[in-house]
């Protein structure tokens, strides 16, 4: 699916959705969510286009694949965390949306210690 496909789908979701928000506002918020959700699922494969070019890439410059999992977990605890705080918003509770995105950050940090740790030591081995 093309981006002016999307784009083209959420508006037409938005626009029902101000209309429904009048009449059924719990109805508004389950199509917002279901649109959110079909929109991820279009862009699975062009993601999956993504990561097939970084595995490339990886292996050609003698990385990791362990690195290369760590770096797609944090991309994707980011945009979970993004995708769910927005909901969050979305159904007016601003607050539970940014604990969503504090403990992504807590997360991103706590898997990226590995890379810390790998980027440390060989800074240790360069410095005699």
């Amino acid at each position: 699916m093309e981006i002016w496909q999307i784009v083209g789908l959420a508006l037409i979701v938005t626009i029902l959705s101000v209309v429904l928000k009048q009449i059924r506002p719990e109805i508004a918020l389950q199509l917002s969510i279901l649109a959110g959700a079909s929109i991820f699922i279009l862009i699975i494969s062009k993601i999956r286009v993504v990561v097939d070019l970084l595995q490339t890439l990886a292996d050609q410059a003698n990385i990791s694949s362990y690195y290369l999992l760590i770096i797609l977990k944090i991309v994707g605890v980011a945009y979970l965390a993004e995708f769910g705080a927005q909901i969050c918003r979305d159904a007016g509770e601003s607050a539970l949306g940014t604990k969503i995105e504090l403990a992504a950050k807590v997360g991103v940090i706590i898997l990226a210690i590995p890379i810390i740790v790998a980027i440390t030591e060989s800074l240790v081995r360069l410095v005699p």
